[in-house]
Protein backbone atom coordinates (compact mmCIF):
# COMPACT_ATOMS: atom_id res chain seq x y z
CA UNK A 1 0.00 0.00 0.00
CA UNK A 2 2.82 2.42 0.85
CA UNK A 3 4.79 1.68 -2.31
CA UNK A 4 1.87 2.88 -4.44
CA UNK A 5 1.58 6.09 -2.41
CA UNK A 6 5.31 6.74 -2.64
CA UNK A 7 5.31 6.11 -6.39
CA UNK A 8 2.34 8.43 -6.96
CA UNK A 9 3.94 11.21 -4.90
CA UNK A 10 7.12 10.79 -6.98
CA UNK A 11 5.15 11.03 -10.24
CA UNK A 12 3.34 14.17 -9.14
CA UNK A 13 6.58 15.68 -7.88
CA UNK A 14 8.07 15.17 -11.35
CA UNK A 15 4.93 16.72 -12.89
CA UNK A 16 5.40 19.73 -10.61
CA UNK A 17 9.06 20.07 -11.52
CA UNK A 18 8.16 19.94 -15.22
CA UNK A 19 5.49 22.59 -14.65
CA UNK A 20 7.88 24.88 -12.78
CA UNK A 21 10.72 24.57 -15.32
CA UNK A 22 8.54 24.93 -18.41
CA UNK A 23 8.77 28.28 -20.16
CA UNK A 24 4.99 28.78 -19.84
CA UNK A 25 4.77 27.28 -16.32
CA UNK A 26 4.93 28.94 -12.93
CA UNK A 27 6.02 27.88 -9.48
CA UNK A 28 2.51 28.57 -8.18
CA UNK A 29 1.13 26.22 -10.84
CA UNK A 30 3.65 23.58 -9.78
CA UNK A 31 2.59 23.88 -6.14
CA UNK A 32 -1.09 23.64 -7.05
CA UNK A 33 -0.37 20.64 -9.28
CA UNK A 34 1.50 18.87 -6.50
CA UNK A 35 -1.22 19.51 -3.93
CA UNK A 36 -4.25 18.75 -6.14
CA UNK A 37 -2.80 15.79 -8.05
CA UNK A 38 -0.45 14.41 -5.42
CA UNK A 39 -1.14 15.16 -1.78
CA UNK A 40 -4.95 15.21 -1.69
CA UNK A 41 -5.60 12.00 -3.68
CA UNK A 42 -2.84 10.16 -1.82
CA UNK A 43 -4.20 11.22 1.57
CA UNK A 44 -7.70 10.13 0.55
CA UNK A 45 -6.44 6.77 -0.71
CA UNK A 46 -4.42 6.13 2.46
CA UNK A 47 -7.43 7.00 4.63
CA UNK A 48 -9.78 4.71 2.69
CA UNK A 49 -7.30 1.84 2.55
CA UNK A 50 -6.70 2.09 6.32
CA UNK A 51 -10.40 1.83 7.25
CA UNK A 52 -10.41 -1.96 7.84
CA UNK A 53 -7.40 -1.69 10.15
CA UNK A 54 -9.02 1.12 12.13
CA UNK A 55 -12.26 -0.88 12.49
CA UNK A 56 -10.35 -3.93 13.71
CA UNK A 57 -8.41 -1.86 16.25
CA UNK A 58 -11.63 -0.25 17.48
CA UNK A 59 -13.28 -3.66 18.00
CA UNK A 60 -10.26 -4.94 19.93
CA UNK A 61 -10.25 -1.81 22.10
CA UNK A 62 -14.01 -2.12 22.79
CA UNK A 63 -13.64 -5.80 23.70
CA UNK A 64 -10.84 -4.93 26.13
CA UNK A 65 -12.98 -2.21 27.68
CA UNK A 66 -15.91 -4.59 28.09
CA UNK A 67 -13.70 -7.15 29.83
CA UNK A 68 -12.25 -4.41 32.04
CA UNK A 69 -15.74 -3.20 32.95
CA UNK A 70 -16.97 -6.68 33.82
CA UNK A 71 -13.96 -7.21 36.11
CA UNK A 72 -14.43 -3.78 37.67
CA UNK A 73 -18.13 -4.37 38.32
CA UNK A 74 -17.33 -7.38 40.55
CA UNK A 75 -15.42 -5.31 43.10
CA UNK A 76 -16.61 -2.43 45.24
CA UNK A 77 -14.48 0.68 45.25
CA UNK A 78 -14.38 3.00 48.25
CA UNK A 79 -15.71 6.53 48.12
CA UNK A 80 -12.67 8.61 47.25
CA UNK A 81 -14.46 11.82 46.30
CA UNK A 82 -13.71 13.57 49.60
CA UNK A 83 -17.35 14.57 50.06
CA UNK A 84 -19.67 13.36 52.78
CA UNK A 85 -21.62 10.32 51.70
CA UNK A 86 -24.95 11.86 52.55
CA UNK A 87 -26.08 15.26 53.81
CA UNK A 88 -28.74 15.94 56.42
CA UNK A 89 -32.29 15.77 55.18
CA UNK A 90 -34.24 19.00 55.46
CA UNK A 91 -36.65 19.04 58.39
CA UNK A 92 -35.00 16.18 60.22
CA UNK A 93 -34.22 16.25 63.91
CA UNK A 94 -30.63 15.82 64.95
CA UNK A 95 -29.94 13.44 67.76
CA UNK A 96 -28.86 14.97 71.07
CA UNK A 97 -27.14 13.02 73.82
CA UNK A 98 -28.38 13.45 77.32
CA UNK A 99 -25.86 14.64 79.89
CA UNK A 100 -25.09 12.17 82.68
Amino acid sequence: MYIIAIAWIYVTLMMSVAEATNSNGTVLGAIVTFILYGILPTALMMYLMGTPQRNKARKVREAAEMQGQSAASNRVEPNTSGHATRGAEPGSVTSVREKD
